[in-house]
């Protein structure tokens, strides 16, 4: 049996229901996607630190295989096959690899003995000139500098169980780096049309045109970012020859990977440079190198950047500063060398998904993808 609604109470009047304003459900609706895509990329960040020797690897071989796609391409249209041509970059690549390594390690430790005596030499100079230089320190306070300095290059050096995981770390790693370039080469078209036909049909187009954009800007990244170390190495070897530095092919190599690391590697390698110059040479001639040091940097920083990799970054310096500081914190070094192409390849992709719309696209079973030549 239903039951009369109650009478309205004299002297009340019914309000009608209000709904919200506008702008505060797009605020709330902005708010509550923007903290769901923080809430996944510290779950994304989180799982990638769990297993930073697949990280790491990955990483490396996708702009390794970057940079081997036009060769393995090559090889292609002159007819060898798609494994031949994949393993022939590898080779190479490890060819390139090992090389480096050999010319830095081996001429360090062949000269190693010959340098004893100017590094002595000097550490006696930078001493007397603390003691009687502008500074004016007594001795007992540059004995105390040098022990300080002394204890922290020690306790910076890894201990020999340290060590050697690192160099089983590093191996384990090129060799999963070797493999994936292999693969990546291999059947990088078959891989990435896997992926893509997964997709929703309406969103194949739009993941496939994000994806070649990404490869696209990924691949014009490390070619620039090459032929800007290849610059820079040659500007500053090319002063340590003409000045007779003992180390100056070690040195140019040092200049060639560090150009890898943007802003922060071009200087710390041009430090060293200059400090392995006072210690072998003299005070002018680290001048010299110091002054080639910053002009070369100005030159890349101010013409190579943008006529180079101005096309495939388009990132402002202070964006670029800030993704290396934050990577390096993360990841060491790696993080340092995988900053910039991520950022540039994570802004490209949402600029295509931005102006592309949801176009409808029927997408081939194997479209070419990330090994594509």
């Amino acid at each position: 049996m239903d039951l009369p609604a109650a009478p309205p109470q004299p002297g009340r009047r019914a309000r009608p229901g209000r709904a919200a304003p506008a702008w505060t459900v797009r605020v709330m609706a902005t708010g509550g996607a923007v903290l769901t895509l923080a809430a996944l990329a510290w779950l994304a960040l989180w799982l990638l630190l769990l297993v930073p020797l697949v990280t790491v690897s990955v990483a490396a071989a996708l702009l390794l295989t970057a940079l081997l796609t036009p060769l393995a391409g090559r090889l292609r249209q002159t007819g060898v096959p798609a494994s031949l041509a994949a393993l022939s970059a590898v080779l190479v690549l490890l060819a390139v690899l090992v090389g480096i390594g050999a010319l830095i390690g081996f001429r360090v430790v062949s000269r190693l003995r010959e340098l004893t005596g100017p590094l002595a030499a000097s550490i006696d100079r930078i001493r007397v000139w603390l003691i009687e230089g502008p500074f004016s320190l007594d001795a007992q306070q540059v004995a105390t500098i040098r022990n300080q300095v002394v204890g922290a290059l020690y306790d910076a050096a890894p201990d020999p169980v340290a060590g050697a995981r690192m160099v089983v770390f590093a191996l384990t790693a090129l060799l999963l780096v070797a493999f994936l370039v292999f693969f990546t080469l291999k059947d990088g078209e078959r891989m990435w049309g896997w992926l893509v036909v997964r997709v929703p049909q309406r969103r194949r187009a739009t993941v496939d045109g994000a994806g070649r954009a990404a490869w696209t800007t990924l691949a014009r990244y490390v070619r620039g970012v090459v032929l800007v170390a290849v610059i820079d190495a040659v500007g500053i070897g090319a002063a340590l020859v003409l000045l007779g530095v003992p180390l100056w092919l070690s040195l140019t190599l040092l200049v060639f990977l560090g150009a890898f690391v943007p802003i922060v590697g071009a200087t710390l390698t041009g430090a060293v440079a200059v400090l392995v110059t006072l210690v072998t040479e003299d005070l002018t001639d680290a001048l010299i190198v110091l002054v080639v040091v910053l002009v070369v940097q100005q030159v890349e920083g101010n013409v190579l950047q943008p006529l180079i990799m101005g096309r495939a970054v388009r990132l402002h310096p202070v964006v670029i500063l800030l993704a290396v500081t934050a990577a390096t914190l993360l990841f060491g070094i790696a993080g340092a060398v995988v900053a910039v192409p991520a950022v540039a390849v994570a802004y490209r992709v949402a600029e295509y998904v931005r102006t592309s719309g949801d176009a409808v696209a029927e997408v081939p079973a194997a479209p070419p993808g990330a090994g594509a030549g």
